[in-house]
């Protein structure tokens, strides 16, 4: 008969708890520690997430309720619901930054195994965008925004292997996209997808001198000049395609040569034009590549609905980082299982029903391969027959 623990173990399984405590010493998390370790704070903090626990006697309640289950996941005790805000409100949210990127590190290794990709090219093809997070200004007053409103920004570069989040950086609300962007370093041939809040010619022109390439949308007002068109299929839905130059940064030779497409979307019975720096790709496949950017959409619309990501259980500014970092430190898991995982899970359901499962004792992996199949009987143990006589 196999014994399992329950899956919520299984899935902590994934961080490795040496690597995890290194990163402790790393940032001094336990300095000034009395008995709640930082292993614990992790795990309620991940109990917030995939359980989607509303308040911190939610998640303290929920741990304490489990009755002994929390032995496999190596947690003595359920925290106190004050031992828990005060160790999120103190300890560096740093910790769980550094526990993100090197986790991604495992999950990346894991999608450049089972070598999924969508388009023939051998660019890096990454996904910019950034979504707000609304905050209460009267709770959270530290987080102005305008001048009734609080919000903090998160950040993401999204990795198509995969569809892995690759960065991430919480800013202040009022941060602007392209200024987290410029801080940024690319490996030479990677592929950008980025929207209109990404403009900055100036910016541009360093990608392509760094030999990065981007694909991405043109606002109306920028200025340039049609040096050649370009033939295009009267029955697709390609309608120019056109090398333009730049006229804000035409002095600089060369590169400011793009390509500029207009092109016809059924989804959203519209045109829209892209701009390029790489002039090899058919026209075809370079929309095709913007619009694969949805995925990034797709993924802050999973990161907002099936996690805590909009409703706090600290109001300070190291709480709620806290509490943000932990949720795609959560989704990571889940796209590992998702990707090893031989049933067709979207995002969105896989984490709705981890959700209800989390503290069931089966095997984590026959589970997401055959989700609708009853779990194996367990096997009586056989009584013993006493002899009298």
């Amino acid at each position: 008969m196999n014994r399992v623990c329950s899956i919520f173990s299984q899935m902590l399984q994934q961080f490795p708890r040496l690597e995890f405590e290194a990163a402790v010493r790393e940032h001094e998390a336990e300095r000034h520690a009395r008995g709640f370790r930082c292993w614990s704070q992790f795990v309620a903090m991940l109990f917030c997430q995939l359980g989607h626990a509303q308040t911190l006697r939610e998640i303290t309640g929920g741990l304490a309720a489990c009755e002994g289950k929390l032995r496999h996941p190596g947690v003595d005790a359920p925290p106190k619901r004050s031992t828990l805000a005060y160790a999120n409100e103190h300890r560096p949210w740093q910790l769980f930054q550094t526990v993100f990127e090197r986790f991604y590190q495992r999950c990346r290794a894991e999608a450049a195994h089972r070598g999924q990709r969508k388009f023939r090219f051998k660019h890096k093809l990454l996904s910019l965008d950034a979504t707000l997070i609304p905050l209460c200004l009267i709770v959270f007053d530290w987080a102005l925004y305008r001048r009734s409103k609080g919000a903090v920004k998160l950040h993401l570069v999204l990795d198509h292997d995969g569809y892995l989040p690759q960065f991430a950086v919480v800013t202040a609300g009022k941060t602007a996209n392209v200024e987290v962007a410029r801080q940024q370093r690319f490996e030479p041939g990677t592929m950008l997808l980025f929207d209109r809040g990404y403009t900055d010619i100036h910016w541009w022109l360093e990608l392509w001198r760094q030999k990065v390439f981007f694909v991405t949308r043109l606002k109306d007002n920028t200025e340039y000049g049609v040096v050649k068109p370009r033939a295009v299929r009267p029955d697709s839905e390609i309608f120019r395609d056109e090398v333009v130059l730049l006229t804000k940064i035409q002095d600089q030779g060369p590169v400011a040569l793009m390509r500029r497409l207009e092109v016809w979307t059924g989804e959203k019975q519209e045109t829209m034009v892209f701009l390029t720096n790489r002039p090899k790709l058919a026209a075809a496949t370079i929309a095709a590549v913007y619009r694969d950017r949805w995925q990034i959409e797709q993924f802050f619309r999973a990161l907002k609905q099936s996690l805590r990501i909009k409703a706090f259980v600290g109001t300070s500014a190291n709480a709620v980082l806290v509490q943000i970092w932990t949720a795609p430190i959560a989704i990571l898991p889940v796209h590992y299982l998702q990707m090893r995982s031989s049933f067709g899970w979207s995002l969105s359901n896989l984490v709705a029903l981890l959700r209800h499962r989390l503290f069931v004792y089966r095997d984590l992996m026959a589970w997401l391969n055959q989700p609708s199949e009853s779990p194996p009987e367990l096997l009586a143990a056989e009584q013993l027959t006493l002899e009298l006589g």
